[in-house]
């Protein structure tokens, strides 16, 4: 084993340079080079300059995918030049030659490789070179022919059908290639034999089937000329960028479009020459549970797409020691080499050729969130990184999964394990089973809860792997096709259930004597492997129990031990505040246990819906008179104040941003005749009364209509009460000794005397409840900027607010004028489109309040900004502070994500914090935590990176037109 080395200093890219090639120890690229050479390219050359044992190879620069859909899927003029050149560098290394019928053919392997790794989206092609006059003379060298046709037989069956598109019909449950192979095998052997067991003359056959196949299908022939494969393999790469299980991909990880694939072209090494040869993938630890231990699978006399295809199961790494015992002990040393090298886990493709080991690829690997936090840990404790690496280690779109439910103890005993397969992703999920991607995806959007169950996934199984609350699969292994997505995805996961009888014609599961069909009830427990029959119950996990329910026992788990001490290492250098949006007093200590320093967002309307408090509400917005009104809101003055005060006492001197009521009046009231005629009973009401009530408040377009300050400013008195709801229990906290820091929000502001009127209000009420308490606390009264008025004439409000917040939901909608709720039927189209790349429209929406505030001569409060998801960095400039507050659209936040990241970098603000809605997801504070240690890593490149200052105005301007650097 070569010992590491220094990485060379790397060039920078020259211009009209598409090749970049690697082997024999030097490579023109290195790690650092993703953007260009896509993740596997740029790990290929780092492990060839720290002499790693690397097939030679080359890889074609993500520029060249660019410029292959700028210009109707032609290439680069010197791009068949540099090809060549890196062919004859391959040739050079490994002393055989393209194309070569005489001797020894140099055959390639052909791979896809995107800046963030896509697992499954273009599947590899091997054995690229080969025809009717290279497979003998590939036969004839290495004096084994049924080795040399089954490379064939492999070659004509990927090519098949990454290139060529010979795959699944719709309403096809197989793969016609390998219908092919089952066929042959049942009607010549009459079972099902292994793949390894068919003799020469078998692949000859299937490689004859396999072209009738292709011409049946495509009606063509299958091509014979190895360049000419080579540039329909390239150019199947580039094409899978927009296939749909691409598309699909990048829009639920945000992998935008524009970045495009690299394509690698690598030396094959074989793995199917016989019993010294094998090929395997693995994880130097284990991705799913984090522990210690070199987690993986190979197959003797096997190709790398035998191990991750599923149709073979095969055997755990760790008996490769005993097959093959000096190969083990060099892939240790790599294992070693590479953790110290990459500061992470690392996912490996190898291929052992007559007990000679290569290294194929090396990735971060995908990881749950229990092994993260589990292994960052261990690796900062072996001294492998420092704890500020850890905390990179550890995915913060995963931490839900570190809270999501696991079966309940006693119901899992009473339960029997009825199959039982390799735990590929933990926790726990139960749903109605279904075997089709299709079907799966129909259900869920029903409303089911569903169990996507195959024999194996495919990429094509994308959408129903994404609809389903977890997979199970009959066959392949811990690093299969479905474990790993499910990981990445966060899913709970079982694969290699070998019980299970999955007949795709009858709809049916067969298992432990039982028939389960389509729309039955499994329950699956990812972490143990186990599957049960019927619906399981759940139970909180043990991050919950402990911190937020004070269990003690949890308290005392690795698991929880790990969480806080990695919350801890968060708080120390984190650069943001995270807040919350929190609406009672059990919200607040959630989020608060979970790192929350106070709260972004409480929406007072969602306090009037516990018990019989809507009729109070109600009777107030069915008054005619000020009088009534006042009456019907003295009922709800006590309600407020105590949610108030024990908001107060938890948050033991956090701030608190509260915003008045919002929404339109008609909102709150009943809109059946049976709901109008109990109402009227409760409060001593005439229904007719109710009815021309109702009618008289229904608004054509309540989003517009009289809602937010607007209501406040027709019947201040509700202003007045809310305000007054909000003193008195700041009053009374205050006077227990306990800070309070109240900041009362105006919602939808778009003019400042709509602003002044109801601060006006807010300041009288809190002087008179200072008077009246005898006691001093401090509070702020600030707006929300949610409509683009307001954004307009920001400078002028900001004399006035002390606080501004933008109102994500619909400062987007009306700066775009789009329906959030109707926006499904075509977002997805224009995402694709790139239509809202930049998000043009809201970007100069909102650059209308920087330009505002640019002009501002009193900074003297808060400016806040709701966000969709990870900070940026701020720095100081005047006393405005920005707060970064999450949605709760998940449309909204795929619509403008790079407006608001974009926000506290352009406005260079000195103090920034975010809001969490910690009722949908108590991980979010968690999560965003852990955002908030490290807000640039993996966010949009904006000014605050740049090694030169802009000056604030300047910043302001490219925010707009959208050229931040």
């Amino acid at each position: 084993m070569a010992k590491t080395t220094k990485s060379n200093t790397t060039a920078a890219p020259k211009k009209g340079k598409y090749v970049y090639t690697f082997g024999a120890g030097k490579a023109d690229g290195d790690g650092k080079m993703k953007p260009l050479l896509g993740g596997k390219g740029a790990n290929l050359a780092e492990m060839t300059r720290i002499a790693l044992p690397v097939p030679p190879g080359f890889t074609i620069s993500t520029e060249v995918c660019g410029y292959y859909y700028d210009n109707k899927r032609t290439y680069p003029k010197e791009l068949q030049a540099q090809m060549e050149a890196g062919v004859r560098n391959m040739e050079k290394i490994m002393g055989t030659k393209f194309g070569d019928a005489k001797g020894l053919p140099l055959l390639v392997a052909v791979r896809s490789g995107a800046r963030d790794s896509m697992p499954g989206m273009m599947d590899t092609i091997l054995n690229l070179g080969l025809n009717d006059e290279t497979v003998d003379s590939l036969a004839k060298a290495t004096k084994n022919e049924r080795f040399a046709w089954d490379c064939y037989r492999r070659f004509v069956q990927m090519y098949g059908d990454v290139v060529l598109g010979v795959q699944k019909r719709e309403g096809e449950d197989h793969d016609p290639f390998e219908s092919a192979i089952h066929d042959y095998k049942h009607a010549k052997y009459h079972k099902d034999i292994v793949d390894s067991d068919l003799t020469a003359d078998d692949q000859k056959e299937l490689v004859k089937n396999f072209k009738k196949l292709v011409k049946t299908r495509t009606g063509k022939s299958f091509p014979s000329d190895p360049w000419d494969q080579l540039r329909g393999a390239a150019g199947a790469v580039f094409g899978s960028w927009m296939n749909d299980r691409a598309i699909v991909y990048r829009r639920k990880y945000n992998i935008p479009a524009a970045w495009g694939t690299a394509v690698n072209v690598q030396a094959m090494v074989y793995g199917n020459t016989g019993e010294t040869s094998g090929s395997g993938v693995a994880f130097t630890r284990n991705p799913a549970n984090g522990v210690n231990e070199f987690y993986g699978e190979f197959l003797i006399n096997a190709q790398g797409e035998d191990v991750v295809a599923g149709v073979r199961t095969p055997e755990p790494v760790s008996k490769l020691k005993a097959a093959m015992p000096k190969s083990f002990a060099e892939l240790m040393k790599v294992r070693a080499i590479l953790e110290k090298h990459f500061k992470d886990v690392q996912d490996v493709e190898f291929t052992i050729q007559e007990g000679k080991l290569f290294m194929l690829q090396t990735r971060n690997g995908k990881r749950t969130a229990m092994a993260a936090l589990k292994f960052s840990m261990d690796m900062v404790k072996e001294k492998l990184i420092d704890w500020k690496t850890a905390i990179l280690l550890n995915p913060a779109d995963q931490f839900d999964q570190l809270l999501a439910p696991v079966f309940d103890v006693a119901e899992a005993k009473k339960a029997k394990v009825i199959a039982s397969g390799l735990p590929a992703g933990p926790g726990a999920a139960s749903g109605k089973i279904y075997l089709n991607a299709d079907r799966a995806v129909e259900a869920a959007e029903k409303g089911e809860k569903v169990l996507l169950v195959r024999e194996e996934t495919s990429p094509e199984d994308l959408r129903g792997m994404i609809a389903a609350e977890g997979i199970l699969t009959a066959r392949g292994g811990v690093s299969s096709h479905a474990a790993l997505v499910a990981r990445q995805m966060g899913k709970v996961c079982i694969c290699g259930a070998a019980a299970l009888k999955i007949d795709y014609n009858a709809r049916t599961v067969t298992v432990a004597g039982q028939v389960f069909k389509e729309g039955d009830f499994l329950s699956i427990d990812g972490t143990a492997g186990s599957v049960y029959a019927g619906q399981l119950a759940t139970s909180p996990s043990e991050i919950i129990t402990g911190l937020i329910h004070g269990n003690k026992a949890a308290l005392k788990t690795e698991k929880v031990k790990n969480f806080k001490q990695l919350m801890d290492w968060c708080a120390k250098v984190t650069k943001l505040d995270v807040r919350t949006n929190a609406d009672t007093p059990e919200q607040t200590l959630a989020a608060l246990a979970f790192g929350a320093s106070g709260i972004g967002l409480t929406r007072t309307e969602h306090m009037f819906f516990e018990g019989n408090r809507i009729d109070a509400m109600r009777e107030m917005i069915l008054a005619t008179d000020e009088k009534s009104r006042r009456e019907a809101l003295a009922k709800l003055l006590p309600f407020q104040r105590a949610d108030f005060t024990g908001i107060f006492k938890a948050l033991k001197g956090f701030p608190a941003t509260i915003r008045l009521l919002d929404p339109p009046l008609h909102e709150f009231l009943p809109h059946t005749k049976e709901q109008q005629m109990d109402l009227a009973r409760s409060i001593g009401m005439k229904v007719e009364t109710i009815m021309q009530r109702v009618n008289s408040l229904h608004e054509a377009n309540p989003m517009l209509g009289h809602r937010g300050c607007r209501l406040g400013i027709a019947y201040p008195e509700i202003t007045e009460i809310q305000a007054r709801a909000i003193f008195e229990a700041a009053a009374d906290v205050a006077k227990k000794k306990i800070k309070v820091k109240p900041e009362v929000m105006i919602p939808l502001v778009g003019f400042k005397k709509e602003l002044d009127l109801q601060v006006e209000i807010v300041h009288r009420v809190a002087k008179a409840v200072m008077t009246e308490k005898k006691v001093k606390f401090d509070y702020l009264v600030g707006t929300m900027i949610e409509v683009p008025r307001g954004a307009i004439t920001a400078d002028e409000i900001a004399e006035t607010a002390q606080f501004f917040s933008f109102g994500t939901n619909d400062l987007t909608q009306t700066a775009l004028g789009i329906s959030r709720d109707d926006m499904g039927a075509f977002l997805h189209i224009y995402m694709d489109l790139t239509v809202y790349l930049l998000n043009q429209m809201t970007r100069q929406a909102l650059a209308a309040v920087l330009d505002s505030l640019v002009r501002t001569t009193k900074p003297s409060g808060r400016v806040s900004a709701i966000k969709p998801r990870g900070p940026a960095k701020s720095t100081d400039r005047g006393s405005f502070t920005i707060s970064l507050l999450c949605v709760e659209s998940e449309q909204m936040r795929r619509i403008a994500p790079t407006v608001y990241y974009a926000i506290a970098a352009a406005m260079s603000l000195n103090e920034v914090s975010m809001g969490v809605g910690c009722q949908r997801s108590t991980s979010n504070v968690a999560r965003l935590s852990k955002e908030a240690a490290f807000p640039m890593n993996g966010s949009i490149p904006f000014a605050s990176r740049s090694k030169k200052p802009m000056s604030f105005s300047r910043m302001v301007g490219a925010f707009r037109d959208g050229t931040l650097p």
